[in-house]
């Protein structure tokens, strides 16, 4: 088949790309002008670029043109407003944008990166937007799949990689509140073997699929696990209130080094977990525990 991918630059769209090759496939990456990809894979002779851009729609046609489907992941975790780049335009404008233009071309397939506590009452407006997305994909009358992952992890990502720099660095660590909040961290391999096998199983069309790794992990523990992958023997943490931490996060969150958001301690707090288990079985993946797979590359 011939696909097109969007953000195939990102940390997920490495791994997605580098399945899509090895299943046979050839891909036709959606990229901005100044952007590039490693010659390991344009030297394949199956990956060629499309420059343009999911918020310029002149752009979108001759990049779908002649393609089987859509694997659309394009998306933000933090916004800039400044510049423009906020969740509603990006998550449910470009996405609309992607759908519009496939269906116009013919595309028939498209496969969507959304995230877990994607919802219509959620707190963030990070959740919201992706519900909203996912929304316009479900009405869209394509042959769609929804992929819903938790915190993806694997060589690059940068939620574990930050923890781990600064467990590094001090021997006590700062938790927000009680630190007994959940994730379900799941490998960037067993993610992409569910895009790719997708499209080759019309048994996913018109599902949504929640996507967490084997068990659910309090942060507090996680960071144990981290800093025990790293080499440490442990480390102490410190819990700051809730109430004293919002204030200061909704200061700072404006400056680019900063490394949170209002957004992202909301979702942080709230928890993400699933059942892994229909993911599991539905595309045949056996997902790595947290612990194996962050020594391999912390």
């Amino acid at each position: 088949m011939k696909i097109l991918l969007t953000g195939a630059t990102g940390f997920v769209g490495h791994g997605i790309l580098e399945r899509l090759l090895e299943a046979g496939h050839e891909v036709r990456c959606l990229l901005r002008k100044n952007s590039a990809l490693p010659e390991k894979w344009m030297a394949t002779g199956r990956v060629e670029l499309a420059h343009g851009d999911i918020l310029d729609t002149a752009t979108l046609p001759k990049a779908m043109a002649g393609t089987d489907a859509v694997i659309h992941l394009v998306g933000i975790i933090r916004e800039h407003r400044g510049k423009g780049v906020t969740f509603e335009r990006v998550h449910v404008q470009g996405t609309k944008n992607m759908v519009n233009v496939a269906k116009s071309v013919g595309v028939p397939r498209f496969v969507h990166m959304s995230a877990l506590g994607a919802r219509p009452d959620a707190v963030s407006m990070y959740h919201k937007t992706k519900w909203e997305a996912e929304e316009y994909v479900r009405n869209s009358g394509l042959n769609w799949t929804v992929f819903r992952p938790s915190v993806i992890f694997g060589p690059g990502d940068e939620f574990v990689n930050m923890l781990a720099d600064v467990l590094r660095k001090t021997p006590v660590f700062p938790i927000f509140g009680s630190g007994r909040y959940s994730l379900q961290p799941v490998a960037r391999e067993n993610v992409a073997a569910g895009f790719v096998k997708a499209l080759e199983l019309p048994e996913t069309i018109g599902r949504a699929y929640e996507v967490g790794g084997p068990e659910p992990i309090p942060y507090r523990q996680m960071l144990q696990r981290i800093a025990r992958a790293i080499g440490k023997k442990g480390v102490v943490t410190v819990p700051v209130p809730v109430f004293l931490v919002k204030p200061v996060v909704k200061m700072m969150e404006g400056f680019p080094f900063f490394p949170l958001t209002t957004a992202q301690l909301t979702m942080l707090l709230e928890g993400n977990t699933c059942d892994p288990l229909p993911y599991s079985l539905a595309f045949d993946v056996a997902l790595q525990p947290f612990d194996e797979g962050i020594r391999d590359y912390l």
